[in-house]
């Protein structure tokens, strides 16, 4: 490919992952990862569209996405230092948390 080609491709791949979609990587025989879902602007804490699907938390709850929201969990001493996220959210530290998504209304 040329330099042009690969610019080209660069800036494709560049504006597909800015605006949300997926790369496909060729590595994994070109097949595209899945979209990561991240909850609404407004979605209701505690409510099935308040998901983090990058991290895994509640997005109301996500310091990896939100990181304004460490002091206030550092505050009530829920901090894990080692792995820089609340201690109740480190899988790590707590193999035996499991952190659930609330079911979609009409489905609970």
């Amino acid at each position: 490919m040329n330099k042009q080609g690969t610019i080209a491709v660069a800036a494709l791949l560049a504006l597909g992952l800015a605006c949300g979609g997926s790369a496909r990587d060729p590595a994994d025989g070109g097949v595209a990862a899945p979209p990561v879902e991240h909850a609404p602007a407004g979605a209701e804490p505690g409510t099935h569209a308040d998901w983090c699907g990058e991290h895994q938390v509640p997005e109301s709850q996500c310091t990896r996405c939100n990181p304004s929201l460490i002091a206030a969990f550092k505050a009530t001493g829920d901090w894990c230092r080692e792995h820089g996220l609340p201690e109740s959210q480190c899988t790590v530290c707590n193999p035996e948390l499991r952190i659930e998504r609330p079911p979609a209304e009409g489905l609970e």
